[in-house]
């Protein structure tokens, strides 16, 4: 028997044909919206029609967001519940596996895993959850059972933090669903162990999306000196340091993920040729290269300057900031690596702001390589902001 699921539907011009072809989003202005629509609860779960009335899916509502509806299920006779989030969760699961020897992944990335607005990093016998669309925030209790129930977790966070809730009307709120967590949850990647605050840390403690880039630094650095610029819990120095470098300076603004970094350092064998400065990155910068500071290897990986369209030309300029300041630092025939997380920002506008700004700091260079988002991290092919990091490698000329 299909679930009473009240109806939605798109209004002439809305784009039945993408959702059909897999886009999984509709707009405010897409939808019609009248007085029974407008009053349903964020985080309903509604039958989504065309204008014709022919059924498109299962979809999640929230009148109050600008996305105004999520696709959830193609099969409009679809009960969205605890056992149809599990299914899902063990599909996801079964790509992990496959890819990790060690439960240390993100294990949900949203729309390109079917529980649109969630996600979900694994850390061994704890995972955190993100609800982070209506929908999930109302059926906290059923994602987490889930979980549970397929992964066999015995510690579950729910951070609820982030501009991803304040876009969906959802407090800020983080708090321990199950189990207990009583000190950072140490995290094996790339050779290093690495430290993750699941409860006070940044996002959900840890940045797995990088791991193939941190891989990749570490073999641009061995032998020499390198520097990570907004470290956070030491991302690519550690995993530089376990590749072979001989010293790694991390700078951050934080102090508790700098003693994060340090605690990683020390667990990881090599906490005597870790160093760390506290400090805002640009300060840094421009200070070490009036110390005359030199490294073979320098990564910058900054917060999303560009987390939305009406940023994204102060994010690019921020961008170039970056590349200007960071690549006198570059000892000659050195490397350069510059990232970016803003999905506002696409390849081709980062890699010209980059080059840019290396251009700007009196360098010129070789673009090596080009990385992404590791292969925990899947792309929606039709949804561009699944495909949001990039991390451009350079080779500085003398």
């Amino acid at each position: 028997m299909s679930p009473a699921y009240p109806t939605v539907r798109l209004r002439p011009k809305g784009e039945a044909r993408a959702i059909r072809h897999g886009f999984p989003w509709v707009y405010a202005d897409e939808l019609v919206t009248d007085r029974r629509t407008q009053a349903l609860a964020p985080g309903t779960i509604a039958v989504l029609e065309d204008a014709e009335r022919r059924p498109l899916g299962v979809v999640t509502v929230n009148p109050k967001s600008k996305v105004i509806a999520r696709v959830l299920d193609r099969d409009e006779g679809t009960a969205i519940d605890r056992s149809w989030i599990a299914a899902r969760i063990a599909r996801a699961m079964a790509l992990r596996d496959r890819l990790y020897d060690k439960p240390f992944y993100r294990l949900i990335h949203a729309e390109a895993d079917g529980l649109p607005g969630v996600i979900i990093d694994r850390f061994g016998d704890a995972a955190v959850i993100q609800p982070n669309a209506a929908w999930a925030e109302a059926m906290i209790s059923d994602l987490a059972g889930a979980l549970a129930d397929v992964t066999g977790v015995t510690a579950i966070v729910k951070n609820g933090t982030g501009r991803a809730r304040g876009l969906e009307g959802l407090a800020e709120e983080t708090v321990i669903l199950s189990g207990g967590l009583d000190a950072p949850v140490p995290v094996p990647m790339n050779g290093a162990t690495y430290m993750a605050d699941l409860i006070g840390g940044q996002k959900t403690g840890l940045f797995f999306d990088q791991r193939d880039n941190h891989a990749f630094a570490a073999r641009l650095g061995r032998g020499g000196r390198m520097l990570d610029v907004f470290s956070h819990v030491g991302g690519f120095a550690l995993a530089s340091l376990a590749g072979g470098v001989e010293s790694a300076l991390a700078v951050d603004a934080s102090a508790a993920a700098l003693d994060l970094a340090g605690q990683g350092a020390a667990a990881s064998g090599f906490g005597d040729r870790f160093e760390a400065r506290k400090g805002d990155a640009f300060a840094v910068m421009e200070e070490l290269g009036q110390e005359g500071g030199v490294f073979d290897l320098v990564v910058c990986d900054p917060p999303a300057f560009a987390p939305s369209k009406p940023a994204l030309q102060a994010g690019l300029r921020a961008y170039e900031r970056v590349a200007r300041l960071a690549a006198p630092l570059v000892a000659p025939g050195g490397y350069l690596a510059l990232c970016s997380c803003s999905h506002a920002a696409d390849l081709s506008q980062f890699r010209n702001a980059s080059a840019r700004g290396i251009g700007r700091g009196g360098r010129r260079g070789q673009l090596l390589h080009t990385g992404f988002a590791g292969p925990d991290h899947p792309q929606l092919p039709q949804l561009a902001e699944s495909g949001y990091l990039k991390a451009l490698f350079f080779r500085l000329d003398g």
